[in-house]
């Protein structure tokens, strides 16, 4: 694979680590690293759902998706009904540090707690290295909402967001950069192949009766054979195992619209 023809961008992907238990907690005035906390879907009903928990309530077992009748009934461990309202103006405002660093068409979110920007044009007016930009950014975003942020960095989208999902949320310092040169080592050794990013376990199943067991091995399987099998998704499957990723920001970017 030439990757020397491929895109090289700087592109950052920004996930906001346990967004609505920390914004709950930041709101009441507590501090989210230090804060045993879950967000339920009714504190009313013993059945319901846990949408999100504090780092360290997450480490007594509690996680997203299970049941509030699970969560210890103790006077550290504060059960909340979600702020769909705050969630929201946490986000914008969050949004509105990062657009300090690139142009609005350079700019996606994502979801309400995960966005990515194209900082390939604008990275070295504030930072020498793509790396001390996303430092920057995280730290202007603690220091002005108390929220902890991680950043995946990559030559493309795909890249950008692997590097998040599987290094940065791992990484003391919160920040991972993949590049192509680093896709046979950390990208191909990424096992199950259902936690690869696009592949779900019954898509793991059919690559498994296929002999492809590896994320190496759909890398460098014949584009015809999983096209055969997946039709147009099986060029997707090999596009992605190759981490080949040629969608820009910038295509999707809606501008506002004028009146005249």
């Amino acid at each position: 694979m030439d990757y020397g023809q491929l895109p090289n961008r700087v592109i950052i992907c920004i996930d906001m680590k346990a967004f609505f238990a920390s914004v709950s907690s930041v709101i009441r005035g507590l501090d989210p690293l230090k804060t045993k906390l879950t967000v339920v879907g009714n504190i009313k009903r013993s059945g319901s759902i846990v949408l999100a928990a504090t780092r360290l309530l997450k480490k007594e077992g509690t996680k997203t998706g299970s049941r509030l009748f699970y969560i210890p009934k103790r006077k550290d461990i504060h059960v909340v009904n979600p702020s769909m309202e705050r969630y929201i103006k946490a986000s914008n405002y969050i949004s509105s540090l990062v657009l300090q660093y690139v142009a609005p068409e350079d700019f996606h979110a994502y979801s309400i707690d995960e966005l990515f920007i194209d900082a390939t044009a604008s990275f070295h007016l504030f930072a020498r290295t793509p790396e001390q930009l996303a430092h920057r950014i995280l730290n202007e975003i603690c220091r002005k909402t108390r929220l902890t942020d991680t950043a995946g960095i990559g030559p493309n989208l795909l890249l950008a967001k692997v590097s998040l999902d599987h290094e940065a949320k791992h990484s003391p310092t919160g920040i991972a950069y993949w590049q192509y040169k680093d896709i046979p080592f950390k990208l191909w050794s990424i096992h199950p192949m259902k936690d690869f990013w696009g592949i779900s376990s019954a898509t793991e199943r059919r690559l498994n009766r296929l002999g492809i067991h590896t994320i190496k091995e759909l890398a460098l399987s014949s584009k015809e054979m999983l096209q055969k099998e997946f039709g147009i998704m099986g060029e997707g499957l090999h596009q992605h195992a190759n981490e080949i990723d040629f969608s820009r920001i910038s295509d999707v970017y809606i501008p506002s619209s004028r009146s005249f």
